[in-house]
């Protein structure tokens, strides 16, 4: 996807993730943005390498600049950023996706009051998903960056459930759908 025909591909993008707090005297529910880079000659192989909560990048392209473990407080909840015009050319593809803890038991989107993601690059809006439609779930994919033949980063929306571990979640996200 180009914005506009003045932008070649895309640059710096912000992933926004909301949730509400659990219902009170239940355990907190506790949502994370991953994002797993792959390299250029294996796109979907394992990633190179992930970034999460309590992590950024080795070249600090990609970051979470806000994790919450509740959901409480106003706006985002968690927000990631993606400066994709900085990340190396041995980097070809970035799947990013939300997992939810299950330290209390099998919790799926469902059962996760008001969930919300946004992409955006600058004050343009690129997706927005409620995860409605993976309800069922305990993770799920929601974008994919992949870089073209000319270089140009380009957005594809990926929004597909998985009903598994956030371990094994960061394994297998990135694999091609079936």
């Amino acid at each position: 996807m180009t914005v506009n025909g003045l932008n070649k591909g895309l640059g710096k993008i912000e992933i926004q993730l909301k949730w509400d707090p659990s219902p009170t005297g239940e355990p907190d529910h506790d949502l994370d943005l991953v994002a797993a880079t792959y390299r250029a000659d294996d796109p979907y192989g394992r990633p190179a390498y992930l970034v999460h909560f309590d992590s950024r990048s080795p070249d600090g392209t990609i970051s979470l600049n806000r994790d919450s473990r509740t959901g409480q407080g106003f706006g985002p909840d968690e927000v990631m950023v993606l400066e994709l015009d900085r990340l190396s050319p041995d980097y070809g593809r970035v799947v990013v996706g939300v997992a939810i803890q299950q330290g209390a038991g099998h919790i799926t989107f469902h059962d996760v009051a008001n969930t919300g993601v946004l992409i955006l690059q600058g004050y343009t809006r690129l997706a927005e998903d409620d995860l409605s439609g993976v309800a069922g779930a305990t993770a799920a994919t929601v974008a994919e960056f992949t870089r073209d033949t000319t270089g140009e980063w380009r957005f594809r929306e990926d929004v597909r459930g998985f009903d598994t571990d956030p371990a094994t979640f960061v394994r297998i996200m990135g694999e091609r759908p079936v």
